[in-house]
């Protein structure tokens, strides 16, 4: 099979090292790609948001399947311009795509079919939040609606912050259009946990759990950013937890979205809170999570093109995940200075230290190929990865393997997967 990813990510590395196992890949493709990529698939000049370019390489190709990695593509409808075209590919339609699309959406769809989240209230006007606010309970959460690269939500603590977190938000648009539509909701406590799924409208098979951290700096301070580093699996994910959210949360999700007319065939990805109640749904992605595709799919068994395969053609009833009895560390290596403004175009050395390491993983994700060699070309640099017999293992190999690394303005976070140690 000749197979297209679309993603320059650390995402999209993982899945191209996950496909470039199977030997059903014959040839590998990525647009746009990233200097780590280039490993296992031919980098094409070509934006992600690009469709009708994407649709007239795939045509022109002859290319089998597509894999669309990324937010933007899915929830503009990259895939319904592919399936116009009678090209298979891999993810949901952008009526589906919506579940991570609006947040609006996707709490309503919650609320109408009873699964469990934080209550909430939705606004278009900011004088209508700005006055929700004073009768709220603090702490308080502020979402804006739409897309912004895993950064629009604000915790605020104070009832000020909260009035700066609306202006921010719907007036001077700091998210751009994302916060045309404002979701003000309860701040739920607890462990947060991430579960991917495979989804192909009617069957939903859940990946292992995972982890990540969002802010930008130890103790988890600082900015939310699109992720500092995962583990996997979470302690905290329990038996009960799962057998909970399979019959409460999972298929009643995809059933909801049936039920919609909105059948759902990719990637779902849960972001749960375990609260004292219970498990509650935090927010839907429908992609595969990045950094949480780094520390899941070196875990993972399967023939992940087989998984694809079987999620288009609706047969996910046939196919069984099977997961290693490990644990995988993930630590991001970001530009200092990320996510406000960071320089780029730093040479990286220690690359090689990574090839034929069983077990450690080097993934790219704002990386460049220039004369002077490979260098840093975005905020979050590379995902260092490294399996262990279980998590403390897992996190010392981790941070072992980040010392093989190199390069002007590294930053990372020294604790990742410290929750491990209090499981």
């Amino acid at each position: 099979m000749k197979i297209l990813i679309v993603g320059s990510g650390g995402r999209e590395h993982a899945i191209a090292w996950k496909i470039a196992q199977s030997p059903l890949a014959e040839k590998i493709y990525c647009a746009p790609g990233n200097a780590g990529i280039e490993e296992y698939a031919q980098c094409v000049d070509i934006g992600a948001m690009e469709f009708e370019k994407l649709a007239d390489f795939a045509q022109e190709h002859s290319i089998d399947l597509t894999v669309i990695g990324m937010d933007d593509p899915l929830v503009g409808g990259i895939v319904d311009v592919f399936e116009e075209r009678g090209l298979r590919v891999f993810g949901p339609r952008k009526n589906a795509a919506i579940l991570e699309g609006s947040k609006a959406f996707s709490k309503e769809l919650m609320k109408k079919y009873g699964i469990p989240t934080a209550a909430y209230e939705t606004f278009e006007d900011s004088g209508k939040a700005l006055e929700y606010l004073e009768t709220a309970r603090m702490p308080i959460v502020l979402k804006a609606d739409g897309l912004a690269l895993g950064k629009g939500v604000l915790i605020c603590r104070t009832l000020q912050e909260a009035r700066d977190g609306v202006k921010e938000i719907m007036e001077d648009k700091k998210f751009g259009s994302a916060g045309n539509k404002l979701v003000i909701e309860e701040f739920m406590t607890g462990r947060e946990v991430s579960v991917l799924s495979f989804v192909d409208g009617k069957t939903i098979q859940i990946m292992t759990s995972a982890q990540d951290h969002k802010r930008a700096g130890d103790g988890d301070t600082g900015l939310n950013t699109g992720g500092m580093g995962t583990f996997s699996p979470s302690p905290f994910y329990t038996p009960q937890v799962d057998a909970f959210c399979r019959k409460y949360i999972y298929q009643p999700t995809v059933d909801a979205m049936a039920a919609e007319g909105r059948e759902f065939k990719g990637i779902i990805f849960f972001g749960l809170m375990l609260t004292e109640e219970g498990p509650k749904v935090l927010e839907y992605n429908a992609r595969f999570g990045d950094p949480e595709t780094q520390v899941v799919l070196p875990r993972m068994k399967n023939d992940i093109v087989e998984v694809f395969e079987a999620c288009i053609d609706g047969t996910l009833d046939q196919i069984s995940l099977a997961f290693e009895d490990n644990a995988a560390v993930c630590v991001v290596l970001a530009s200092e200075g990320y996510p406000v403004k960071y320089e780029k175009g730093f040479v990286i050395h220690g690359l090689e230290n990574f090839k034929d390491k069983d077990g450690y993983y080097v993934f790219h994700a704002g990386t460049k190929r220039t004369e002077e060699g490979i260098v840093t070309n975005g905020g979050r640099v590379l995902g260092v990865t490294a399996k262990g017999s279980d998590l403390k293992a897992a996190r010392a190999n981790a941070y072992e393997a980040v010392k093989w690394i190199d390069f002007d303005n590294k930053y990372y976070r020294t604790d990742i997967g410290k929750a491990i140690d209090e499981a």
